[in-house]
C-alpha cells in the first residue's frame, strides 16, 4: 500500500463506487461500470461523505473531479482492486477441476453468427462449467476479472500483459441490397458515387472502418452506427452499401456480395486471458474449445462458402 491514509469505517463496496466515480467521472459512467442505476451512486456517495465527514469530489456541469482528499483514497482503492484481483487470479489458477463460471466477452456479431453453437457444444461436453458472457464493443479488463477470456477481432497483437492466442483469419467484403442495380463490372474500388452505411464510435478503428476511409466512401455515408447488426439490417433495407465481415453478410439472403474480400479490410480473431489463469482447468477447456471451433469455421471466416449471388 502507498502511504495514504485508509479512511475507517469503509468497506471494499464502499471503494468500488468512489473508484468507479473517479474512473469514469460522472455518476452515469459509473453507474454502468457497476451494473447499477445513477441514483444508486448518488445515495452512495453522498453517503460516503457525510460518513467520512470529508468532500471526495467537486460537482461540476462536466461531472465530477476528485478533491485532494479524494485523489487519495481512490489510490488506496486502486491498490486494494490490484491486489484482490492478484489475488483471486492466483486462486483460480489452483483450480484444477473443469467446473465453476467461465465470464467470456465478445462483439454481438459474433455471438450471434458463430458463437451460440460452440457453446451449446460446449456444454454438452462439460456440464459442470457455467458460461456466462457480455457483447459490448468496450474493452474489458482482464486484470480486474471484469472477464477470465475476451474474443475480440484486431489488427494488431495483444499487449505482453495478455495471453493472446490467434483463432482465425476475419475476411470482409462489400455488400449492396438485393434491390440496388450496380453499374456493370463495378467491383469494391469503384463505388464512390454510392450510398454507405459506415461504422462509427467504438468501430471506427476496425479495418473495414480503415479501409472506407481509405477508399473515401466514408464522404457518401448516408448512416453510420457503432452496431454491424444495425448496418447490416440497414442494408437489408435497401439503405445502401455495407462493409461486413464475410459470416455475417453471406447468411444474409438480402444481400448480394459486391467483388472479392478486400485484404487490407480483414483482421484477425484474438483469444486473450491473462496469464494468471493459464492453469484453471475450465478456462483452458473453455479455451482450447475455441480454439478448435473456429478452426473448423475458418472457410466460412474466410468468405469461400458465400460467393456472390445472382442478381
Amino acid at each position: 500500500m502507498n502511504n495514504a491514509a485508509i479512511p475507517p469505517g469503509l468497506a471494499w463496496d464502499d471503494y468500488r463506487f468512489i473508484l468507479a466515480v473517479g474512473r469514469a467521472g460522472s455518476l452515469n459512467g459509473a453507474a454502468k461500470r457497476l451494473a447499477v442505476s445513477h441514483p444508486t451512486v448518488f445515495r452512495r456517495i453522498n453517503a460516503i461523505e457525510r460518513a467520512l465527514g470529508a468532500r471526495l469530489f467537486e460537482r461540476a456541469r462536466e461531472g465530477y473531479t476528485p478533491t485532494p482528499t479524494g485523489e487519495e483514497v481512490i489510490a488506496v482503492a486502486a491498490e486494494i482492486e490490484t491486489r484482490i484481483g492478484a489475488t483471486e487470479r492466483r486462486l483460480a489458477g489452483l483450480d484444477a477441476r473443469p467446473t465453476g463460471k467461465v465470464r467470456l466477452t465478445t462483439v454481438e456479431p459474433l455471438l450471434q453468427g458463430l458463437l451460440v453453437p460452440l457453446l451449446a457444444r460446449f456444454r454438452q461436453a462439460h456440464p459442470g462449467i457455467v458460461l456466462e458472457v457480455v457483447t459490448d464493443n468496450a474493452l474489458h479488463d482482464l486484470g480486474r476479472r471484469e472477464a477470465d477470456l475476451a474474443l475480440r477481432p484486431g489488427s494488431k497483437p495483444p499487449p505482453d500483459t495478455l495471453i493472446g492466442r490467434k483463432l482465425a483469419r476475419l475476411a470482409a467484403a462489400v455488400y449492396r441490397p438485393r434491390s440496388l442495380r450496380l453499374p456493370r463490372g463495378a467491383g469494391p474500388d469503384d463505388l464512390a458515387q454510392m450510398d454507405w452505411l459506415i461504422p462509427d464510435g467504438s468501430l471506427g478503428d476496425i479495418a473495414m472502418a480503415h479501409w472506407l476511409r481509405r477508399k473515401q466512401y466514408d464522404r457518401r455515408a448516408v448512416l453510420s452506427a457503432n452496431s454491424l447488426l444495425a448496418l447490416r439490417d440497414a442494408a437489408v433495407q435497401g439503405m445502401g452499401l455495407v462493409m461486413l465481415p464475410c459470416y455475417l453478410g453471406d447468411a444474409e439472403r438480402h444481400l448480394v456480395r459486391v467483388g472479392d474480400p478486400p485484404p487490407s479490410a480483414a483482421s484477425d480473431l484474438w483469444l486473450l486471458s491473462h496469464p494468471d489463469l493459464r492453469r484453471t482447468e475450465r478456462i483452458r477447456v473453455f479455451a482450447d474449445a475455441l480454439c478448435k471451433g473456429f478452426a473448423a469455421l475458418q472457410p466460412r471466416l474466410d468468405g469461400a462458402f458465400g460467393p456472390a449471388r445472382p442478381a
